[in-house]
């Protein structure tokens, strides 16, 4: 095989490979910061969910206090050893998104943890992370994003994605 044809071929395979995201095989994990205990107004609040019970009921629950709140709700399943997962944990916790999301409020749910109780719920997805805005009665909605590039792309990836989502009227609310 012509050498050329070959390292193309390795290229073009680590391109696919960066440009797919996270697939759900383990690494080893990254601890992250938790986040400021209370919320801040204008800003981007992270919610870890429960680690156990009903997916829908907890999710619903968030969704009617994030309504009371005048805040936006998306649920998040992602994992520890998921690189843009961390990238979009950082930029958050940098405060990089409080001008794109000011009234964002993310619940999450960690992808290894949760997994079958979220799939109950409608929250499974083939790549992570998936950021969905749930249906009333607290189950997953069609109006989701899941996975991202890989690299300093990640966030503004997910972010321009997630503008399209939040702007999006749920079906219940369509003609």
């Amino acid at each position: 095989m012509d050498r050329s044809v070959r390292h193309r071929g390795i290229a073009m395979g680590a391109l696919v490979f960066a440009l797919l995201g996270c697939s759900n095989e383990s690494a080893s994990p990254t601890p992250r910061p938790e986040p400021p205990a209370s919320p801040v107004a204008g800003r981007v609040e992270w919610i870890v969910a429960p680690d156990s019970g009903d997916v829908a009921q907890a999710v619903g629950q968030e969704l009617a206090r994030a309504k009371g709140d005048g805040r936006d709700l998306l649920v998040y399943v992602g994992a520890t050893w998921c690189e843009p997962c961390q990238r979009f944990h950082q930029a958050v916790d940098k405060g990089e998104l409080n001008g794109i999301f000011p009234r964002l409020r993310v619940l999450e749910f960690d992808l290894d943890r949760d997994r079958d109780r979220l799939a109950a719920a409608g929250y499974a997805s083939q790549m992570i992370p998936l950021f969905v805005a749930p249906n009333d009665d607290g189950t997953a909605s069609e109006r989701r994003i899941e996975g991202s590039v890989k690299g300093e792309a990640a966030v503004m990836n997910i972010a321009g994605r997630l503008r399209r989502i939040l702007s999006r009227p749920p079906e219940s609310a369509r003609p």
